[in-house]
């Protein structure tokens, strides 16, 4: 029989649904039976890709015995981590401080019936290996440790409660934080940079795009050693096997110094960033070697988006596996993506095996060994530039790989729509489309805008996730709920300023201005900056406010960035006022530990130096040229809004600083504060004015 799960709509829950354990969502229900029969609580946090989670469920959660066991120790909860970050974000912390391990997925932490954690793992294995207790052996103990403890866990509840509320830093009166805090930013991501393969630290590397963020604007600033840094990793990872050769879009994370054999799960919300990294990549060295690279890149991975993570109705799902069945008849990691030579010479001509061979590595030492099969096998990554001659037989076969690769079992894919993770995909295809002149790539953003304006806005507020319920009502088959967090709010904002500058919508900035009054109202604090729920969000052992940038920039600082932005389209102070008293908020983790918060220092170049907001009007056509010529300049604190003859003629959807007198010609104001200068209408004026 089914357990409490099967009414849920996350895909993650849902494949927990059949298992003899008696899961409950998060909820009253499974809350209030704790605290009634005074079991103790085994809290599991996972995400549908997750390998360690599938493996964990194929050893524990679906075995009977330690389905029994688990049963009759605790009340089970089930929590899928995209659904609810904010339990997962308190859980986490949790766990660091009790283990003083870091965390990850799948998250066991194990809580008393008030929801207070007082014992934490990660995977555990159902018996004991990997230096970690078998899971049917722990379970009754930390079950008899809650019963026969309880003093000794009030102890330490209350001292992990003082520890968590000491993660929110005290707000300053004045900033301190200043330009020298950039310098130091750029210093520490310095120290930690792999000069050697591009990254920062050791296996496994992740993207850090708002790292990579920071260091491109630093070589705006004219540091040439922060622009070699950003274009290095950028090309190691569009290079290695964290990027799909075959089929577009990055994985999740590289497991060894080179990049080239990833975790193969890709998400949604690492490829909207990338996307918009190497747009700017592109932009600031355009007539580099990488440059054609990175615009494949882009080209692709828009490809990868459209063909296997859109929704019909033009919203965006959230990710695919890492797993998929093997040769063999068993889920493996990667299986979809590595190769066995024979595989790949029966598909090519013996000449195209020889390109591919040498270019992708098919014919060195096999990288990548299963490790419950033993199995060797190749995960194709660039080893050497494309010779001119090659370049038509080398793309050949990777087509001809690909068609092969569809033949295998697919991975899953999770297929909700989270709203964060929509807008990240968003900004990046909006300034993909500004950047490439690429107006179906503008309309696929604009398309997922227009889905959760329709779908997931309700009674002027945001909802957080939502899922295509397969009821067979045409037109309302979706199901959206949850109340939607920071990140929500902050990322849409910020990809509705981006989407602007490559197509101009009034129904964009009205939306953008609903969402900024939402922010203020449901999730600022007293004493500034934003806390990750709203003000009317469910009770919960800590509200965290926080500044650190994870895999997702950090909500405050895109907060803070959005907010002053529109806050100089519009003229608007309370906005600004919003982004300082934010900044004051964190300055101390400013002043100590820019790296670390690398969205709020953007936010705090922008604060001493305001963006500059750049209104160009003119006839569409003579427009074109002028569109073409700055695209191919890095700008990244100049906001381009761009009007022709249609709004001149509706004048009145436009605020008025924006406004300007119309004529035919091309016509240019670069405004920064309060301040514009005078007309430009000669191109090359603008380019030099920027």
């Amino acid at each position: 029989m089914p357990n409490a799960l099967a009414h849920e709509t996350s895909p993650y829950l849902l494949q927990h649904a059949a298992n003899p354990v008696e899961w409950y969502p998060w909820g009253e229900q499974a809350l209030t039976l704790a605290r009634e029969l005074d079991k103790p609580i085994l809290l599991s946090i996972g995400y549908s890709a997750c390998h360690w989670c599938h493996v964990m469920a194929h050893e524990s959660f679906e075995d009977n015995e330690v389905a029994a066991i688990m049963n009759a120790h605790f009340i089970n909860i089930k929590v899928d981590r995209e659904e609810r970050p904010d339990i997962d974000q308190i859980y986490q912390t949790a766990h660091s401080m009790l283990s003083q391990k870091s965390g990850g997925w799948p998250l066991t932490v194990f809580l008393t019936p008030d929801q207070q954690p007082y014992f934490s793992g990660t995977y555990f294995p159902k018996t004991p290996r990997y230096q970690l207790p078998g899971f049917a052996d722990l379970i009754p103990r930390v079950a008899q440790f809650y019963h026969q403890k309880k003093p000794e866990l009030a102890t330490q509840n209350s001292q992990l409660a003082d520890a968590l509320k000491r993660t929110i830093p005290a707000a300053s009166s004045t900033l301190s934080a200043n330009a020298d805090s950039l310098k130091l930013a750029f210093d520490s991501l310095e120290s930690s940079f792999d000069f050697e393969h591009g990254g920062f630290g050791r296996a496994p590397k992740f993207p850090n795009p708002a790292d990579v963020t920071l260091l491109l604007h630093q070589a705006k600033a004219g540091n040439k050693k922060a622009e070699a840094m950003a274009l290095q990793m950028l090309s190691a990872m569009a290079n290695g096997g964290i990027y799909d050769q075959l089929g577009g879009g990055f994985c999740r994370y590289s497991v060894d110094v080179r990049w080239n054999i990833p975790h193969f799960e890709k998400m949604l919300y690492d490829n909207g960033q990338l996307l918009f990294l190497y747009c700017d990549g592109w932009q600031i060295s355009p007539k580099s070697n990488q440059a054609a690279r990175y615009k494949q890149v882009v080209e692709e991975t828009v490809a990868w988006l459209q063909r296997e993570m859109r929704d019909s109705k033009g919203a965006f799902y959230s990710s695919l596996d890492a797993d998929s069945m093997d040769a063999t008849g068993h889920s493996a990691e990667g299986a979809f993506y590595v190769w066995q030579q024979a595989e790949v010479k029966n598909a090519l001509t013996p000449e195209e095996f020889i390109v591919v061979s040498q270019c992708l590595g098919f014919d060195r030492a096999p990288n990548f060994e299963d490790p419950h099969s033993n199995t060797q096998a190749w995960h194709p990554y660039v080893v050497r530039p494309t010779e001119h001659d090659e370049i038509v037989m080398l793309k050949s076969a990777q087509t001809k790989l690909f068609e092969a690769r569809t033949k295998r079992p697919r991975p899953g894919r999770d297929d909700k729509v989270l709203t964060s993770w929509n807008a990240l995909a968003i900004k990046g295809l909006a300034r993909a489309g500004r950047v490439f002149n690429r107006v179906d790539w503008v309309e696929l953003a604009q398309n997922s805008v227009d889905f959760i304006r329709e779908n997931m806005w309700k009674n002027q507020r945001l909802l957080a996730t939502c899922k295509n319920d397969g009821n067979g009502h045409a037109n309302n088959n979706y199901h959206a709920h949850l109340n939607a967090y920071l990140d929500d709010y902050a990322f849409f904002l910020d990809a509705l300023i981006e989407l602007m500058q490559a197509n101009y919508r009034a129904e964009d900035l009205a939306f953008a201005e609903d969402l900024a009054e939402a922010l203020l109202a449901d999730f600022e604090a007293e004493d500034g900056g934003f806390y990750f729920t709203s003000h009317t969000h469910e009770t919960l052992i800590h509200r965290p406010k926080q500044s650190y940038d994870n895999a997702t920039p950090n909500g405050n600082g895109i907060a803070a960035v959005a907010l002053q932005r529109l806050g100089h389209i519009l003229g608007e102070p309370r906005y600004l006022q919003a982004t300082e008293r934010a900044l004051k908020a964190f300055d101390r983790n400013l002043a100590n530990n820019p790296a670390a918060c690398a969205s709020l220092a953007q936010a705090l170049q922008e604060f001493l130096a305001p963006p500059s907001i750049v209104i160009i009007n003119g006839e569409a056509k003579q427009m074109a040229a002028w569109r073409d010529a700055i695209q191919h300049h890095y700008c990244p604190h100049h906001l381009f809004l761009y009007f022709d003859e249609t709004w001149d003629k509706n004048k009145q959807d436009l605020p008025l600083t924006l406004q300007r007198n119309f004529t035919n010609a091309v016509n240019a104001w670069v405004c920064q504060g309060v301040v514009c200068s005078p007309c430009l209408n000669n191109l090359q004026q603008l380019l030099d004015t920027l």
